[in-house]
């Protein structure tokens, strides 16, 4: 039965002063409608936007703990007020109003044994395929990295690159500073300091979260009104530039500016770095920016714990392998068809992870609801003997 058919019970003391909790208790989050209600393990404090919850009758925690993040129970309590939003300060009346279910105390327990085995089980499996994520993404790091440092014909002869962390790279490359493919005139260069307000007809502004996990969706980029834009034209973009995070946690990510974005302009926090055709394939360096090589040169260079950063006088002197320009299309073409692959392979283990999660969330709603009847569960017998 729903939730909010059943019968209120008081099962909980609750105070709004309450600063001290106890193994047992639960603690309200009052900023949050998701979940926000955790069943505490140790003795210590909590501050204002906190209320604590002293279990007294009729109380199975280790049931209310599954109940508490059960999506009935979260709709439930959303329903209690039509203005507050996640985010927004809660009242504890909004908690009190939501109706409890009244189980016999050996049913809850019955319930919380059996979703602990449950969601141990699918828990087990997240991480396995979570796992398999994370080892799939170092491959794919390694490829690219293998391919922009050694090429991709294995019999070819080394040299030493004269950079000690990079070792030995093909006779025939060169290695050379990020600034010598920059063609004159287009120099590296951050772009808008102070972009007031949004214009919506304005020019795109484009910004790290923009690039940071591939191209994001345009309707979410920063249109800049022209009054803004202009004293900053010499940042502006044209196709095939490299875009670069210089400020922030993702501090060196690097991204190549596609055709719909010609003509926009970088925020304050980004740099443009143009590649002369001439000289450099723009799809190629950026694999290299985003190798090991270059993930080492922002290592070395960015400077703050909290906010890193990169000078852009040393973004210049980032070391880039560079073979002849055909063979630097080959290897990029070569990374992107198995980045492609990986990739897909990405895509499809975190499918599995969000479908194991819906199920986990499913199963504790239907097991709290009473919509699956589980009093005469028992657990395998592999797991009783583990």
């Amino acid at each position: 039965m729903a939730l909010e058919n059943q019968r209120v019970v008081q099962v909980f003391i609750g105070s709004e002063i309450l600063k001290h909790i106890e193994p047992g208790d639960f603690v309200i989050s009052m900023r949050s409608f998701q979940g926000g209600l955790e069943w505490c393990r140790l003795s210590g404090s909590v501050s204002s936007a906190y209320v604590g919850l002293t279990p007294t009758k009729n109380v199975v925690p280790e049931f209310f703990r599954y109940l508490f993040k059960s999506e009935p129970y979260i709709q439930a309590l959303q329903s209690t007020s039509n203005l507050v939003r996640d985010g927004q300060a809660l009242r504890f009346e909004n908690f009190a109003q939501v109706s409890l279910p009244l189980i016999p105390e050996d049913e809850q327990t019955q319930i919380a044994k059996f979703l602990d085995h449950e969601t141990a089980k699918i828990d087990r499996l997240i991480e396995k395929q979570e796992a398999l994520i994370q080892l799939l993404k170092e491959k794919r790091q390694a490829v690219i990295s293998h391919a922009v440092t050694k090429g991709l014909n294995p019999h070819a002869p080394l040299k030493d690159s004269g950079i000690e962390w990079l070792g030995r790279v093909p006779a025939h490359w060169l290695t050379i500073p990020l600034a010598r493919l920059v063609p004159s005139g287009r120099r590296i260069t951050y772009g808008i300091v102070q972009p007031g307000e949004p214009d919506p007809q304005g020019r795109f502004m484009i910004r790290g979260q923009d690039y940071s996990s591939g191209w994001a969706n345009p309707e979410t980029f920063f249109r800049v009104t022209s009054v803004v834009e202009i004293p900053y034209r010499r940042a502006r973009l044209m196709a095939g530039d490299l875009v670069m995070t210089i400020v922030g946690a993702g501090v060196g990510n690097t991204a190549v500016v596609p055709q719909w974005l010609d003509g926009s302009n970088i925020t304050q926090t980004t740099a443009r770095v143009a590649i002369d055709g001439e000289k450099a394939d723009s799809n190629y360096v950026s694999a290299v920016l985003t190798s090991t090589v270059g993930k080492r040169s922002v290592e070395y260079y960015a400077k703050g714990a909290a906010q890193p950063g990169l000078n852009l006088e040393h973004v210049k002197i980032f070391p880039i392998t560079l073979p002849p320009l055909e063979e630097q299309r080959d290897i990029a073409d070569f990374i992107r068809r198995q980045t492609d692959k990986f990739e897909a392979l990405v895509t499809e283990a975190a499918r599995g992870v969000e479908l194991l999660q819906e199920r986990r969330t499913a199963l504790i709603s239907a097991a709290v609801t009473g919509k699956i009847d589980v009093r005469h569960w028992q657990p395998p017998t592999s797991s009783k003997n583990n």
